[in-house]
């Protein structure tokens, strides 16, 4: 964790914003006494791309096939 000074801060806003998207936390002080953090504003990650393991696997038929009685009641919490 990174300490930096309110002077220090708004001299280097911009570098400090750099560093924190790129993962670190920056604690912001006046004189010695920790007051703020600065955080990203929202989750900065792209989403998971939808089909990314598009054909990576394979499927037997049979997994298709409904679930057997005794193993659907499991599921359904019906059974212990």
């Amino acid at each position: 964790m990174t300490v930096v000074t309110v002077h220090e801060a708004k001299t280097h806003l911009s570098r400090l914003i750099a560093r924190v998207l790129a993962g670190e936390e920056i604690t912001i002080a006046r004189g010695r006494e920790p007051v703020v953090k600065l955080v990203p504003a929202a989750d900065t990650k792209k989403p998971p791309l939808r089909g990314a393991f598009k054909g990576q696997f394979e499927f037997d038929e049979s997994f298709w096939d409904p679930l057997p009685e005794d193993e659907l009641a499991y599921w359904n919490g019906e059974r212990d």
